[in-house]
């Protein structure tokens, strides 16, 4: 049996942990950080060797959520939802709307310090089936007057990111004739395939579903194995699919002039930035790259702007990288410890406030 991996250190506000009364199945609703506001965080539906290794997944990716929120600037906390399936599971249709009926109830008991959204296999119709049992859900269908899917904005995002990031490490945001490697082609990878395909990119791909070979093939793209992507001689290597995908062995082999993309906690250790720097290798930290998604669904949701206003705030995650980029060089420190640094400012000045009420 596999082992499961170590719990991440607890920093938690609240963690609601269940076994859904309708599905049977694990859920955990974890609450990191409420001190800028309600937290918003999608609902991840995945498998796991262990209940422990989906504690530990929603531990990890809501304290990521406030790092994500706060460097935004969203006035939102970091939380994150997992539905654990056990390994072989494989839900009918009546068990997966009992398990998403299961999640409404568990962020209902929040009280509204938690809103849940969409996540990696999750959908907007299976938040739609929460919305039976909570108010505190975003992103529903465009059918029913939703937000919907906010994968184009969180590849706008990301495409404002990787311009900055070429500007660092290269000189130039130019994207035409730069070597590129995606790996992982889901809704956000695929999204940032086409549009740097038609802006004259030099494209390596890869998922691990092979399905994802007729896209390349339609992008004329170089189909690549997943465990080989990282030796594409690359401009920019993009981690768009599972986290944790920087390893340290990865990391030396690593055959880039630059990291940036939309995977969630893409480096297997905190030291791995430090590992990338000392090879040349500029970092644009996930948290910052891939807020698209959120700064879209929270805006919408507490109707801050035009959707023209609300896509010009996720463009601008490119200035905010450059930033980030800035306060690194000045300060001599890597990117990732000067986005967490943006994220701190925002969080201490929060506690402060509430602090003077």
């Amino acid at each position: 049996m596999t082992d499961a991996l170590p719990l991440p250190d607890f920093a938690h506000e609240r963690v609601e942990v269940i076994t859904g009364r309708r599905s049977g199945l694990f859920i955990a609703v974890a609450l990191h950080s409420s001190a800028l506001g309600a937290a918003l965080g999608g609902a991840r539906l995945w498998t796991y060797p262990s209940w422990t290794d989906a504690l530990g997944d929603a531990l990890r990716l809501s304290a990521a959520m406030t790092l994500k929120n706060a460097a935004a600037g969203l006035d939102a906390g970091g939380g994150k939802s997992v539905i654990g399936l056990p390994l072989g599971t494989v839900l009918d249709d009546d068990r997966r709307r009992a398990a998403f009926l299961d999640l409404g109830d568990a962020v209902e008991s929040m009280g509204g310090l938690y809103r849940t959204a969409e996540d990696v296999g999750s959908t907007t119709d299976d938040m739609l089936v929460v919305s039976e049992r909570t108010s505190h859900v975003v992103g529903l269908p465009d059918s029913v007057g939703g937000s919907g899917e906010p994968a184009g904005p969180t590849s706008l995002g990301v495409y404002a990111s990787l311009v900055a990031t070429l500007e660092r490490s290269l000189g130039t945001g130019d994207v035409a004739g730069r070597r590129i490697t995606i790996a992982g082609l889901g809704q956000v990878g695929g999204r940032l395939a086409e549009r740097l395909a038609s802006e004259h990119a030099i494209l390596a791909v890869t998922d691990v579903n092979p399905a994802k070979r007729a896209l390349a093939a339609q992008l004329g793209a170089l189909w690549v194995d997943p465990g080989e992507a990282h030796l594409v001689p690359a401009d920019v290597f993009v981690p768009a699919g599972i986290g944790g995908v920087l390893t340290d062995e990865v990391i030396d082999a690593l055959d880039a002039r630059a990291v940036c993309g939309p995977a969630n906690n893409p480096l297997a250790a905190r030291s791995g930035a430090q590992r990338l720097a000392r090879r040349g290798i500029v970092y644009a930290p996930d948290f910052v790259v891939n807020a698209g998604g959120v700064i879209y669904l929270d805006s919408v949701a507490k109707r801050r702007g035009t959707l023209d206003e609300v896509m010009g705030r996720v463009a601008g995650i490119g200035d905010t990288l450059r930033r980030v980029f800035d306060e690194a060089e000045s300060r001599g420190v890597t990117p990732l410890a000067a986005a967490e640094g943006l994220a701190a400012e925002r969080l201490a000045a929060a506690t402060v406030a509430d602090t003077l009420v």
